[in-house]
């Protein structure tokens, strides 16, 4: 059965293609018209039936009747000095959703969210401060990319990040099948070695993603001793790093794969060449690529960004031990659309200091 909006209107985006073409057929579509709503939600990009001269008029007026095109309401784009934008959209419920487009020389990536809000409260990170309040359909969480490239026809959107707001592995019944309707060569044509999916580090659903789903696949480490990890991001408390190691060094990758290892630098926590020999040890043996993230400050946090000097201290101490190192630049910080400042910033009298207990205050 197709999901339903609150009216109980059909949602036609997110629905992998052969249950679209299925439904299409038993609603009086022939296969021909049913191949063309395909198309025009995803190839054309159609926003309402009306504009579909895919369809005859009867087909349109019967589709109307019973479903919908866009799941969300594009709000506002907030576009940075260096050509970042950040797309803020609202749901019917009147939350906010926001994605992040990074443009490249020849292609762009869409960094998109899986959630409102966020449960895993990774200390370090804007979002979590907002908690979890529900999980992103697969209609809303494929409508950010559609709209996208609605919005910038011409700009070649060939990349999709899970990086935005939440844990796409805490919402994996809706992730799957907007990977596939993004992966599906009739319709967003996305390579699946295009698709990443970033996790904190949720062992069950790590195993789940890869067995599942053609995309590309990176942990959120971010320490090298469980003591800080802990105090960083609590899902460590749950998987230590030694669990989750070991499930990622069990995986059934495929042939020449990589897994990428995200890691947010924080100044004084986990920043010192001693934790990049560590990290080297954590690594050994497991085929990956590491991605080092300068933490992007914002507002009631006391984290600093380390000093350049460090950042590029630490990447050649992990190049010297025969690590695949790059630095991610810092795109879109100016309009708070950098890793880690999605999502709605506390009020004052909400606000509270983000600097987890065990670790020490973080001189200014």
């Amino acid at each position: 059965m197709l999901p339903r909006d609150d009216h109980g209107r059909i949602l036609l985006k997110g629905v992998p293609r052969p249950q679209l073409l299925a439904w299409a057929g038993e609603h009086g579509l022939r296969p021909g018209q049913a191949d063309q709503l395909w198309a025009a939600l995803y190839r054309t990009l159609r926003g309402e039936f009306a504009v579909m001269p895919e369809l005859d008029r009867p087909a349109r007026e019967g589709l109307a009747a019973v479903a919908r095109l866009d799941a969300l309401r594009l709000e506002s784009v907030k576009r940075a000095a260096d050509g970042t934008c950040k797309l803020v959209f609202q749901t019917d419920d009147g939350a906010a959703v926001e994605s992040v487009l990074i443009p490249g020389k020849e292609r762009a990536t869409l960094c998109v969210s899986s959630q409102v809000g966020c449960a895993m409260n990774c200390q370090f990170c804007l979002t979590a401060t907002m908690g979890l309040a529900r999980n992103l359909s697969a209609a809303e969480i494929v409508d950010q990319l559609v709209i996208a490239r609605r919005q910038f026809p011409d700009v070649w959107i060939s990349n999709v990040v899970f990086m935005g707001m939440g844990e796409p592995l805490h919402n994996l019944d809706q992730v799957l099948p907007a990977i596939d309707v993004m992966v599906d060569d009739h319709g967003l044509g996305l390579s699946h070695r295009r698709v990443t999916v970033s996790t904190s580090g949720l062992v069950p659903q790590i195993r789940r993603l890869v067995a599942e789903s053609p995309a590309q696949l990176a942990v959120s480490v971010n320490a090298t001793t469980d003591e800080v990890r802990d105090a960083i991001m609590p899902v460590n408390r749950k998987y230590p790093l030694a669990v989750l190691f070991a499930a990622l060094r069990e995986l059934p990758l495929a042939r020449r794969a990589r897994v990428t290892l995200e890691y947010v630098l924080l100044a004084g926590v986990n920043d010192s060449l001693d934790d990049a020999e560590r990290l080297a040890e954590l690594v050994r043996g497991l085929p990956c690529k590491l991605n080092l993230i300068p933490w992007n400050p914002h507002p009631g946090s006391e984290f600093r960004r380390p000093e350049p000097e460090q950042v590029a201290r630490f990447k050649a101490r992990l190049q010297e031990l025969r690590l695949n190192t790059s630095i991610r630049a810092t795109r879109g910080d100016d309009t708070m659309a950098a890793c880690g400042q999605l999502g709605r910033a506390p009020t004052e009298t909400a606000r509270r200091t983000r600097r987890p207990h065990g670790l020490p205050v973080i001189a200014s």
